[in-house]
Parts: structure tokens; sequence; C-alpha cells
């Protein structure tokens, strides 16, 4: 399997390029601010062809680019419903102003063909498997996508917001629920192998091996220890 990624945007989001192999049709995750010349510069750069856009949640800083990129590319996205609104009024999913001095100009709204994602279905697309967990906590629609293992590949799991290399995603903005991320954690993290490798929206990869063994957050959700203050990572 292929993957390549960058920070983009203010936020630094991680967006996702996912292939069985250069040269090949690939999946795009979570093309957020400032994430359209990144996307290009990697579709050019190892001759990819996109065939979907695959959101974990629907923040503006994970889903920005959206537009653009659909519509350059001619491809759906697809976003679980309850997060959909996000596409085309961001500010109300923050519950704040969107600080246009920092994010510039945005192009808010939905593509032309928009797809809703369901927990536990598995998305074929590009020659992959993707499984989709609905994990809510960090917003009321995130999931996860999880790709299986194959010829000693470990299997990854793209986490979104839900889990970080020693994080969680935070619940302060509307639709975030504290106990509903620990009961994600411990629905959607704590059954996977250890070997799992967990590439996030923010930060850098890791596993959940790690992450059960150092994460706070995840071992308060296996009953571990008492819960930490809530984090406040990306938007």
């Amino acid at each position: 399997m292929f993957i390549a990624g960058f920070p983009a945007g203010a936020w630094g989001t991680n967006c996702y390029l996912v292939a069985p192999a250069a040269g090949e049709e690939c999946v795009i995750v979570d093309p957020g601010h400032e994430a359209t010349q990144g996307v290009e510069d990697l579709i050019r750069e190892h001759r990819l062809k996109p065939v979907a856009v695959v959101l974990t949640h629907g923040h503006i800083d994970h889903i920005a680019s959206v537009m653009p990129v659909c519509g350059a590319q001619g491809v759906p996205a697809w976003i679980h419903p309850e997060d959909r609104y996000m596409m085309s009024d961001p500010e109300r999913a923050l519950g704040r102003s969107l600080g246009q001095q920092l994010m510039g100009s945005l192009t808010v709204g939905e593509p032309d063909d928009v797809r809703e994602l369901k927990d536990g279905s598995v998305l074929e697309l590009a020659g992959l498997e993707l499984t989709v967990d609905h994990a809510p906590g960090h917003t009321k629609g995130s999931v996860t996508f999880r790709t299986p293992s194959s010829n000693d590949i470990p299997p990854v799991l793209f986490s979104g917001d839900l889990l970080f290399a020693g994080s969680i995603g935070r619940t302060d903005l509307p639709g975030g629920d504290s106990k509903a991320i620990m009961q994600s954690l411990a629905r959607v993290c704590l059954p996977l192998d250890d070997a799992t490798v967990v590439l996030s929206g923010h930060g850098g990869q890791t596993t959940i091996g790690r992450e059960r063994a150092t994460n706070p957050y995840l071992m308060q959700a296996a009953g571990a220890l008492g819960a930490p203050a809530a984090p406040r990572r990306g938007m």
C-alpha cells in the first residue's frame, strides 16, 4: 500500500493520499485548509488518479479544500450525515467566528456529489478496503477509516481527531462530548492490534500498541486511570 501525506494550512491538518501503489488510483483523506496545491503536487509526483475524497469529520480545518479538490478531480466526497451540515455552515460547527484573518478566503458548500458514510460499512475504492467506524466525541459525525493487514503490511487506522500520538481530540466545540469520545476510544481503538499504524488528523504517526501503553486518554478508556484534563489540539 502507498500512502503520502502532508500537514496543510493554519492548523497543520494532515491530508493523506492512499493507493495500492504509486501510479494507480487513490483516495484522498481530509483535504483541509490550503490543501489543494499539496494534493495536486502529490498526484503529479506519484502519477495518482483520485477516485474519492473521504472525510473523518466536518471541521473546516479538515474539509476546507473539498470543493476545489472534488471539482478539479471530478470525484465524490464521503462524510457522515451528522457532520454533513458543516460543509455549508462551518461557522455553526465552531460556535464562533472562523477567524478569516487566519483562514483567508474560503469556498464553503457541498461538492456536486456527496455520499454518506455508515458505521461498519466497507468502502471499496481505488482497489482499497476502508472500514468505517463511527466514532463520535470530537464531533457527532466523526469517523475513522481502517485498512486490513495484508502480506506482512500492518493495518492502518486513519483516526482523524479521535486519537493522536499522546492525546485525543478536543470536546469543547459544538457537538463535542467527553463521555462519547471515551466510549469511541474504547469501542474503536482498544480492540485493534498493537501493530496497527495510527495516522491522525494532526501530528506524527504512532501505533495502537504505543498509545495503549502511554496515552493517558486511551488508558482511561481502558479503565486504568482517572480522567485527565481535556486537551485542545487542532480545531
